[in-house]
């Protein structure tokens, strides 16, 4: 089985857990908003692709995720133009590794049982004239349970 899709907006990575410390002394962490935000997203788009469709628990699983940055309005037309045509690279946050962690997370428990199925993974980062977004395929052995975690 495979399920493409394409989270909208621009490609981000998976903020730190953030720690707070309470006036009792205790210290608390919290995954911050937009984060928490980015993964339901990433869900949500999974979802509408998947058709109620999950990859089997004991499956092995193999990702691609194209980040597609903007290219910045300051970039002269020369530097557009190598930009689009693949001769210049995004090096420039978010970091792939943050990338990847922000979409395989938020598919925990939705598209697979854990991330740790994943056994080969391609991402990579470039820049578009259009639209930013993070283009994602998934591919392993569907599951024959009804679709529910």
């Amino acid at each position: 089985m495979k399920i493409k899709f394409i989270i909208p907006g621009k490609p981000q990575g998976k903020a730190r857990p953030r720690v707070v410390r309470m006036k009792s002394g205790r210290s608390m962490s919290y995954t911050p908003d937009k984060t928490v935000a980015y993964e339901e997203l990433v869900r949500q788009r999974f979802l509408a692709e998947a058709h109620g469709r999950r990859f089997a628990d004991d499956a092995p699983i193999d990702i691609i995720i194209t980040a597609f940055l903007g290219i910045p309005k300051s970039a002269s037309k020369r530097k557009q133009m190598l930009m689009t045509s693949g001769a210049l690279f995004p090096m420039k946050k978010p970091d792939l590794d943050n990338v990847m962690k922000i979409v395989c997370d938020a598919l925990n428990g939705f598209a697979y049982r854990d991330d740790a199925q994943i056994v080969n993974a391609k991402i990579c980062k470039r820049w578009s004239s259009d639209i930013p977004s993070v283009w994602v395929t998934i591919e392993g052995k569907e599951s024959k349970s009804d679709g529910h975690t």
